[in-house]
């Protein structure tokens, strides 16, 4: 009389890999140049992020972060716009359909904020002006408010 082993057939682990980093769109504008750069005040600098996702085949999806950066004098002339959109491409594999939306919201724009982060500061400087030195982002904060807003928008 033969056993029956019980079944050992494993769960094919979770993956989860950056295969590609990459500066999508990369923009600057100085629409007062060069008068500007005689101004002796100090701008207000104010900062917009999104994050967009797509699927691109089975496992890969590409996730792109744009920030953008705008300073104003007091008279609320644009001294400086600055737009740059930091894109990855990202293997998720094996994993819960609400983790890969976690990742992908929360995990991937951590992935590429300091990127984008530089790439602002690299190119503001290329024009003349101080770096601009943004402040960490909580994006888990933006995922759950945006889970939030998108529930609300259902009820």
């Amino acid at each position: 009389m033969s056993e029956q082993q019980p079944s050992t057939e494993q769960q094919p682990a979770p993956t989860f890999s950056i295969e590609k980093l990459y500066v999508k769109d990369l923009s600057l504008e100085v629409p007062h140049a060069p008068v500007i750069f005689l101004e002796g005040t100090e701008p207000t600098v104010e900062m917009r992020v999104g994050v967009a996702q797509q699927k691109l085949e089975d496992n890969f999806y590409d996730v792109a972060l744009t920030v953008t950066v705008t300073a104003k004098l007091s008279d609320e002339r644009v001294l400086f716009l600055n737009e740059v959109t930091q894109s990855g491409i990202f293997r998720i594999a094996n994993v819960a359909e609400d983790d890969v939306k976690l990742l992908l919201g929360v995990a991937c724009p951590n992935i590429l904020f300091p990127y984008a982060r530089e790439a602002v500061s690299s190119t503001v400087t290329r024009a003349g002006f101080a770096p601009v030195l943004l402040g960490p982002i909580n994006f888990e904060a933006m995922y759950q408010a945006q889970q939030q807003q998108a529930e609300a928008a259902k009820a």
